[in-house]
């Protein structure tokens, strides 16, 4: 059991430092795309179609797997957070309540990028992005909606980290008095 737990923590960090990489690169790339816009525009009068586009691209990036930097630091929004003082077993019910509230909210959204409405495989959200290419790149969108599946993937593994012993953003556990 010990070598599970350690290899989820381990595949928890290893993604972490890969969405690190990651949101890096796209806040990188949005704000250097947004600078060659902006002097475009305002200085030859000519903005590329493509910057504002590939600007947008890079923030639902860096805004998704940055989602996932924040849900394994515990920078997410916490439903019950006035609990750290509290017995071991209020504590314990609080972080299974807050997991019950991403699995609620998350499996519905993963499904779906897979399968659409009455379980039509052919109507789901990264086939249908498939067939659609953007306006201005010449690349198709599902490059762009990929990033879904994979932030909830990545908070899934986050999530069963934390239950495997993961305390990273946690305050170290004090006793009550």
């Amino acid at each position: 059991m010990a070598s599970i737990s350690s290899s989820i923590l381990r595949i928890s960090k290893w993604l972490d430092r890969v969405a690190s990489v990651v949101t890096c690169t796209a806040l990188v790339l949005l704000t250097a795309v947004v600078l060659l816009q902006v002097l475009a525009r305002y200085i030859f009068n000519q903005p590329p179609a493509w910057t504002e586009e590939l600007a947008r691209y890079a923030m639902i990036w860096a805004g998704l797997i940055g989602a996932t930097m924040a849900f394994k630091r515990r920078f997410d929004p916490a439903l019950v957070n006035s609990v750290q003082r509290a017995p071991h077993w209020v504590q314990i019910c609080a972080e299974a309540v807050r997991s019950l509230v991403v699995l609620i909210y998350l499996i519905p959204v993963l499904l779906y990028c897979f399968v659409g409405p009455g379980m039509n495989l052919a109507r789901g959200f990264l086939l249908r992005h498939s067939h659609t290419m953007a306006e201005a790149l010449p690349v198709s969108t599902v490059w762009v909606a990929i990033a879904v599946p994979i932030m909830i993937v990545s908070i899934l593994v986050h999530l069963i980290a934390r239950w495997a012993g993961d305390d990273t953003g946690t305050a170290p556990r004090t006793s009550p008095d």
